[in-house]
């Protein structure tokens, strides 16, 4: 089944290829490559941190380079140092290069007509909801998990909309001092760790445990962006914090939850989380849940 999925994945990508003109040094018939023509739209007319841009767009720092080189070539842009750190560089448009900005989007609108144009109606929605769907696989295919320090700059972006988004959403706010502590030191190891999702570099969502021993692991600090959700980033980490707490002998994992996270509760139940009575304090939580974990022996 596997090798005829695969099978199936470079047929997409081969047709996908030619249909967009990946193939042709002149794409969208201006006078040069895909590559330099996807670079110019991530610069944009704000310009952007070279560093980002590479990051946003998965590239090798020396191909990166490449095309960059080539783009001041033709004058379309200039890369200089940043006026707040002389150690960053940044990228931004020069007057030709936001003209043919222009001129790419418009180019850029009439491919994808093209692509719709021949279908009726009915088949220009599935296509459409066909491209949603696919982009939200690749996506998720895309985000990746680290266990890093809960001092690292992703770590707190990550635990400062937690925060926010609890303090919106529970009826009485939310205040972390008055919660069950989760202290940076509790969630390093050999005490406890944390994981961070990102997408294309940026933070898109964490979770974090807290290790007892023998004793159930805690979950703590679940949290997935908005703008991510819908890509099963939640249960990701849902399970590779399970693993953690396995690999480290915890023969359960614990956690605790409030009534208004009802998508959380959902996913909690349907990953084989029980119900079960209070077993803290916890002055937010409604709803206390346990799941028994093994240890993978491979």
């Amino acid at each position: 089944m596997i090798a005829e999925s695969v099978a199936r994945v470079r047929r997409f990508n081969r047709l996908v290829s030619q249909r967009i003109g990946a193939l042709d040094d002149h794409y969208l018939s201006r006078d040069r490559p895909l590559g330099e023509a996807r670079v110019l739209w991530e610069i944009g007319e704000s310009g952007g941190d070279v560093r980002d841009l590479r990051a946003r767009l998965d590239l090798d720092s020396g191909y990166l380079s490449r095309l960059l080189q080539a783009l001041e070539r033709d004058g379309l842009i200039s890369v200089e140092p940043s006026s707040a750190d002389r150690r960053v560089r940044v990228a931004g448009l020069t007057a030709a290069g936001r003209r043919e900005l222009r001129v790419l989007e418009r180019r850029s609108d009439e491919l994808a007509r093209s692509f719709l144009a021949p279908l009726g109606r009915q088949q220009q929605e599935r296509l459409v909801a066909a491209m949603g769907e696919v982009e939200r696989l690749l996506s998720a295919a895309l985000v990746r998990l680290d266990v890093v320090d809960p001092a690292r700059p992703e770590a707190q972006a990550c635990l400062r909309a937690y925060v926010a988004e609890l303090g919106r959403r529970f009826e009485t706010g939310f205040d972390p001092e008055k919660s069950i502590s989760a202290a940076l030191h509790e969630l390093r190891p050999p005490a406890g760790l944390f994981l961070v999702a990102t997408l294309h570099s940026e933070p898109v969502g964490c979770g974090a445990l807290k290790l007892h021993g023998s004793e159930p692991a805690e979950l703590k600090r679940m949290w997935v962006a908005d703008a991510a959700r819908g890509l099963g980033i939640g249960r990701r980490l849902l399970e590779e914090l399970e693993r953690h707490a396995a690999a480290e002998g915890a023969p359960a994992v614990r956690l605790e939850t409030n009534r208004t996270l009802s998508e959380a509760i959902g996913l909690y139940r349907s990953a084989g989380y029980v119900e079960v009575e209070a077993f803290n304090d916890e002055p937010y939580a409604h709803h206390w849940f346990e799941k028994q974990v093994t240890r993978s022996e491979a």
